[in-house]
């Protein structure tokens, strides 16, 4: 007799083998975690099954613990669906759903934890689609002559203070209306507000832009709905953006904020960090604009990137 159905089976068959050992384990709302992660095969791979049974354990217990209903469900679903539909070559909205979660800045914290002096790292940001053309130092990335000038400058250096000549400095930022090139093709000229630019001998930069600007997230998509399903305002505080990068070294992905900024405290995305924040300082200064072909007056901030080694990064433990 089957020790699960109660049927009789004839001797040799693979019933009659079975005993009350071997029960099936069936999906219940106590074992359904089990049950899902039990059916990985031997052969998935370790990370893989570490974080896939981590997924499914929290998710069940997420939808256990606020007793999921069926139309909430279909919610989910059609949110997700809609989010992977408004994504194109131009516009990531899986990103800005992460952004707007905390998911991104956590994920950059856990997996560049401080090292010395190293400059800290932030979101890359949704508008990172292109890339940015090489530009001579000293260069204006601004092609419209909207906005008020700026002159960036900086070096990039080792945690030993030693110069890093030859470090790509690549840098992107919205225009004086808080938009990027992508955003508005048909006005804004292409590579607007962008440039990849390299360190001389003594690991300095320069180049000349704009002050920038607050400006909202799009919000014409279901990551907009969800911020104002829950009461949320879409802005970033202004900021310009930076990858650093140089052979041996860890590389950098970081933006510099204005200090006078109203939105430092509530960005949507959660990126500022204190050592980030600067003073976009007004100089009035004949000599010096004249040395960088600025109008005089304009305004000036400096961003010193200190990289850490390669391996340097201090990372979470995997199975």
């Amino acid at each position: 007799m089957d020790a699960i159905t109660g049927r009789h089976a004839a001797n040799g068959s693979p019933m009659a083998s079975r005993t009350t050992t071997n029960a099936r384990q069936l999906f219940t709302e106590e074992m359904s975690a089990d049950v899902v992660t039990s059916s990985l095969g031997p052969d998935t791979d370790p990370r893989v099954r570490r974080v896939l049974t981590s997924l499914v354990r929290h998710l069940h217990a997420f939808v256990k613990e606020v007793q999921l209903t069926d139309r909430e469900w279909e919610a989910g679903i059609e949110f997700l669906t809609a989010t992977g539909q408004k994504c194109d070559d131009l516009r990531q909205e899986f990103i800005l759903l992460s952004d707007v979660l905390g998911v991104s800045m956590l994920v950059e914290t856990i997996n560049h934890r401080a090292v010395r002096e190293a400059t800290e790292q932030t979101v890359l940001g949704p508008f990172h689609l292109v890339s940015s053309p090489d530009r001579p130092l000293g260069a204006d990335i601004n092609l419209t002559g909207t906005g008020k000038p700026c002159l960036v400058t900086g070096s990039v250096r080792d945690i030993d203070g030693r110069p890093v000549p030859g470090a790509t400095v690549d840098v992107w930022q919205a225009d004086a209306d808080g938009f990027y090139d992508v955003q508005k093709p048909e006005e804004i000229p292409e590579r607007n507000l962008r440039g990849l630019f390299r360190t001389d001998a003594a690991g300095d930069f320069w180049f000349r832009t704009i002050v920038p600007r607050y400006y909202p997230i799009p919000v014409d998509g279901p990551v907009g709905d969800l911020l104002r399903a829950t009461g949320r305002h879409p802005y970033r505080p202004a900021h310009i953006h930076f990858i650093v990068e140089a052979p041996g070294f860890e590389t950098v992905t970081t933006h510099i904020f204005h200090a006078e900024d109203p939105y430092l405290d509530s960005d949507a995305v959660f990126g500022v960090k204190e050592s980030l924040i600067r003073t976009f300082a007004e100089v009035d200064d004949e000599d010096r604009a004249a040395a960088f072909a600025m109008p005089n007056p304009f305004h000036e901030v400096r961003f010193d990137c200190v990289l850490r080694p390669s391996g340097a990064t201090s990372r979470t433990a995997r199975a």
